[in-house]
């Protein structure tokens, strides 16, 4: 038998091949699109995931502010934030943080669904999300993804 054959590759930054994919939020439940997109930004829908390395695709989302929340999410749930100051906790829901910035309420749902280290920070940054129906790279020629 030939060990050789039998050894485990794992990618690094110079093997790792990125990619461009789009995705049309519109009509998505919040959730299932986040999940699917925090797997692609990582890399685990390739072979050859590593779990220490980016190897995962950008990702565009476009019509982030046709994105669906079921059940009484858009009024009931709240997101927390903290300005550093003695009672400055602030609380905004789901439905006035879609009227005032549309694209936040993907990437609080994304970037908690990744790892909580560099590592996560710097796949966060692979990460393109826009209110309407246009984004501006085109150069990068992005595939269109059905999810």
């Amino acid at each position: 038998m030939n060990t050789l054959s039998y050894k485990t590759v794992s990618a690094n930054k110079k093997t790792v091949n990125k990619e461009w994919v789009v995705v049309d939020a519109q009509g998505e439940i919040l959730g299932r699109l986040s999940t699917k997109i925090a797997m692609m930004i990582r890399g685990k829908h390739k072979p050859t995931f590593t779990p220490n390395v980016d190897c995962g695709d950008n990702v565009i989302v476009i019509n982030a502010d046709k994105v669906k929340l079921t059940g009484n999410k858009l009024s009931d749930k709240t997101y927390v934030r903290y300005t550093g100051y003695p009672g400055g906790q602030r609380f905004i829901s789901p439905k006035e943080l879609l009227a005032k910035h549309p694209n936040r309420i993907i990437e609080k749902a994304v970037r908690g669904m990744l790892p909580k280290n560099r590592l996560g920070r710097a796949l966060f940054g692979n990460l393109y999300v826009y209110a309407g129906g246009e984004h501006p790279h085109a150069a990068q020629n992005p595939k269109e993804i059905k999810l």
